[in-house]
């Protein structure tokens, strides 16, 4: 029989409003501590929600040995000498041995600059390493935004920018590079776009093709500068900017011994193919770097932790509700001992040239 009855007021529950209970019942476990101290080498000091610049460094401090961390990469550099000048001052030079410093191009200057930018752009990259920089930031202006002394876009690979790469390799200093989002972000904001939240409440990171460059063809940019400096030592921030597809990055990583990768704000990516992310870090081991990209809270590093190193099944990757990158649960991936000590410290130990 067919029921004529008005629906309840719950069936037109607003989708903001549903938060569904798991009624799973399968393990919790408890991760307070890393297997092995840390290197979170992909993070911000003053661009998250909480400033540092403002607060106690014996805060930040006491929060960081709480959760393990023993050194902290600081990215911010990568958004002017300014900011990396007073980075430098407060953290690094009170706290030399927890904190690492980036910086970054001034792409400002290209008007003044020109074809030359590029030259002009390395000098600096010189200047910030002798003041105490040891690493280069670059963003996703560069591809999506960028644009030249004739208003033209610039592509990731544009040969202008060429000596920047290779001072940076001369220099023996990684690029940490993110120059696209998730592949969501440049489709239709539709009822099929599964970041419709996230980006309903971000508008400004949705980037539509046209009239953005496609997703595609920005990452294919980045493949082809990592190969054209075999010398220079790339790190693809968040996951190569490519988490959706492993199989991509992972070609790259065969194809380029030069690049690397940190898994920071993805791990709700990589936690919802468990399978596939496992295989991918047992066989890139000595390519991942640990980092997390978010306010170095230690229920957030527990929430790495328990990700890397436990099989616990259907957990939330984020500390609140929806979660922001989407409504899914994740599942971890219980990494062999010698992959933590890896992905851990080791390698960015290594690329970052510390003792």
């Amino acid at each position: 029989m067919i029921s004529n009855s008005t629906p309840s007021p719950q069936a037109d529950l607003l989708l903001r409003d549903y938060r569904p209970q798991p009624r799973l019942a399968v393990p919790e476990t408890q991760v307070t501590k890393p297997h092995v101290p840390v290197i979170d080498a992909h993070n911000h000091l003053s661009l998250l929600d909480i400033n540092w610049m403002e607060r106690p460094l014996s805060e930040l401090l006491d929060w960081l040995d709480e959760a393990d961390v023993r050194v902290f990469v600081d990215l911010d550099g990568g958004w002017g000498e300014e900011l990396l000048n007073r980075h430098l001052d407060k953290f690094k030079s009170a706290a030399p041995e927890r904190f690492i410093h980036y910086g970054g191009v001034d792409w400002g200057q290209w008007p003044r600059h020109g074809n030359r930018f590029g030259e002009w752009a390395a000098a600096r990259l010189r200047d910030q390493v002798s003041r105490g920089a040891q690493g280069l930031k670059i963003w996703k202006n560069l591809g999506l935004r960028l644009r030249d002394h004739e208003d033209k876009l610039v592509s990731v690979d544009d040969p202008r920018l060429d000596p920047i790469w290779a001072t940076a390799g001369e220099l023996g200093i990684p690029v940490t590079i993110h120059i696209a989002d998730p592949v969501a972000f440049f489709d239709p904001l539709d009822a099929t776009n599964e970041r419709w939240e996230e980006l309903h409440a971000h508008p400004d990171w949705h980037f539509p093709s046209p009239p953005y460059p496609s997703f595609q063809s920005i990452v294919e940019g980045l493949a082809r500068v990592v190969l054209r400096h075999p010398e220079t030592l790339f790190i693809g921030a968040h996951v190569g900017c490519y988490a959706e597809n492993l199989a991509w990055v992972g070609d790259l990583l065969d194809r380029a011994p030069n690049f690397n990768v940190d898994i920071a704000a993805r791990i709700a990516e990589l936690g919802r193919q468990p399978y596939t992310a496992r295989r991918f870090f047992l066989k890139y081991s000595d390519r991942i770097l640990f980092g997390t990209d978010l306010p170095p809270d230690p229920a957030m590093y527990r929430i790495h932790y328990r990700f890397l190193e436990t099989d616990d099944e259907y957990f939330a990757y984020a500390l609140e509700w929806p979660p922001p990158q989407g409504r899914w649960m994740i599942y971890g991936l219980y990494l062999p001992e010698d992959v933590l000590h890896k992905v851990y410290y080791q390698n960015a130990q290594r690329i970052l040239g510390l003792t």
